[in-house]
């Protein structure tokens, strides 16, 4: 039997999950910043094929759609912080998952469409994966996006 996957880039292997290119930001602004040991990313947002998946929770899209695009979001997270930490393995702890989504006026499921994300940071990165998170719905989001990822991590 094979040994457990004990590093980021052996767990993304196992979990057959590959990180995407680095999402360019769309207007002016930085897509991190790291300052004493803390880094920051701007806005993440899910894409499929180099497109943004748009939609509103709770009309065009089910909770498990959410699910997913949150996932998509979350692999552009973690590109994001290996870029800026210098690798996955470099992230001692996450400390902050902001995940807003775009969801009808009584949707209420917002956290589990948030678990895509926390779940899989997790998987990903071990004990530093876990964090506190808010999750909260909006009315509008950049660019008709179905949700936002933002993360602050101690690297």
């Amino acid at each position: 039997m094979p040994a457990a996957p004990t590093t980021p880039r052996e767990r993304l292997a196992a979990l057959q999950l590959e990180l995407p290119e680095l999402p360019a930001p769309l207007a002016s602004y930085q897509p991190l910043v790291v300052s004493d040991g803390l880094l920051v990313t701007s806005g993440v947002l899910p894409r499929r094929d180099g497109r943004i998946v748009v939609g509103r929770l709770g009309e065009s899209l089910t909770v498990a759609q959410g699910v997913e695009a949150a996932q998509l979001a979350t692999l552009s997270l973690l590109a994001t912080l290996e870029a800026g930490a210098g690798g996955l393995e470099r992230v001692r702890q996450l400390l902050l998952l902001s995940v807003f989504v775009r969801c009808a006026p009584d949707f209420s499921r917002q956290p589990e469409v948030a678990d895509g994300a926390s779940k899989l940071l997790v998987d990903v990165l071990g004990p530093a994966g876990t964090h506190s998170r808010v999750a909260v719905g909006v009315a509008e989001l950049p660019l008709e996006a179905c949700l936002e990822l933002q993360l602050t991590a101690r690297i």
